[in-house]
């Protein structure tokens, strides 16, 4: 259906109308669609894919990624960046190969690897993005290969050609009412085709991967079966770790005082190397606890919410008033005493 409906008598009234008849395509519009590639990992996107992946928990994957920096097998892993520096280049190319030896993956025949498109010194701080070295590893644990491997596929997945889609939006009318159908299949895998993981997959995308159906105008669409579909409004979902890293990072978004926003806007609660410990104390004491892949708050964190709510120290917009303020002693115009 084009719009949706309230009364279930309606719908049971509309589903019977369309009994034993046949759609007439009204419309039919297709549209080429790209999926540019991800951005290299920084810890926090790692720790996330790992989460929602893996299960693994923020200070887990810092563990495995430590311990491969360790082993020199990652750079630091305590990177807030998602770039390379300009003069990567060369380097990267040497490493795309030493992932291939590394037998890690099939090998990609066809588009040159697209380095450029991460390459920005300007977004480089103290440390680039996380990538491999190029070392072959040996003696890894399964939590180890898991992790190096997210940081090597990521690679290839950067610097592939974008997933190319294309779209199919169908109207037609049945029983003297619209309805409308979406579609979609992929032309060109791109970057994608690194993993091949169902958690890549968009909700119109068919599970075999097939194409999308041939319509014309004006053509008749035989009715194959009709049903009601009887939806609910849902709260919204419990933080697993995974989107608990991506609303520390994107708290600052909310934050009404402009200047304080921009200070924060790419940092956030914590950094990408105290975000993990940050949630392992909330742990520690007790103020939280795990059910499943979900984060529940404690009676204890229900009574300290209660508590700071309506406190500053509770709310975005201090640290992002503190980095500002620190931002500016760092400047010099303003006076440590003063701050």
């Amino acid at each position: 259906m084009t719009e949706r409906i309230d009364d279930k008598a309606r719908a049971e009234s509309i589903a019977a109308a369309c009994e034993s008849q046949s759609g007439v395509v009204r419309s039919v519009i297709k549209e080429n669609k790209s999926v540019a590639p991800p951005k290299l990992y920084d810890l926090t996107t790692l720790q996330r894919d790992a989460n929602r992946i893996f299960g693994f928990t923020a200070k887990q994957t810092l563990e495995y990624t430590q311990s491969l920096y360790e082993k020199k097998l990652v750079t630091y892993p305590r990177t807030d960046s998602q770039y390379l520096s300009d003069d990567m280049e060369e380097t990267a190319k040497a490493v795309i190969g030493a992932v291939y030896q590394a037998i890690l993956f099939e090998e990609q025949t066809g588009a040159e690897p697209d380095i450029k498109r991460v390459l920005n010194s300007k977004k480089v701080t103290d440390h680039h993005a996380l990538i491999i070295t190029g070392i072959v590893p040996e003696g890894l644990s399964e939590a180890e290969s898991t992790v190096y491997t997210l940081i090597a596929g990521r690679m290839l997945e950067a610097f592939s050609p974008p997933c190319e889609k294309e779209r199919l939006l169908m109207e037609c009318m049945c029983g003297g009412m619209d309805f409308r159908s979406r579609s979609a299949f992929i032309v060109n895998t791109g970057w994608r085709a690194v993993f091949a993981r169902k958690e890549d997959r968009e909700k119109d995308e068919p599970e075999d991967g097939g194409g999308t159906a041939l319509f014309a105008e004006g053509g008749l669409v035989p009715l194959s079966g009709r049903g009601l579909s009887q939806k609910k409004t849902l709260p919204r979902p419990l933080y697993t770790e995974a989107t608990l890293l991506a609303a520390m990072e994107n708290c600052g978004k909310d934050i009404t005082d402009g200047e304080a926003r921009e200070t924060v806007k790419d940092s956030g609660i914590g950094t990408p190397a105290t975000r993990a410990a940050i949630i392992t104390t909330l742990f520690k004491r007790n103020y939280v606890e795990r059910s499943g892949k979900s984060i529940l708050p404690t009676e204890k964190g229900l009574y300290l919410y209660e508590s700071v709510k309506d406190m500053m120290v509770a709310d975005a917009e201090l640290t992002g008033t503190w980095e500002r303020a620190l931002a500016r002693i760092e400047g010099r115009t303003l006076d440590p005493d003063s701050f």
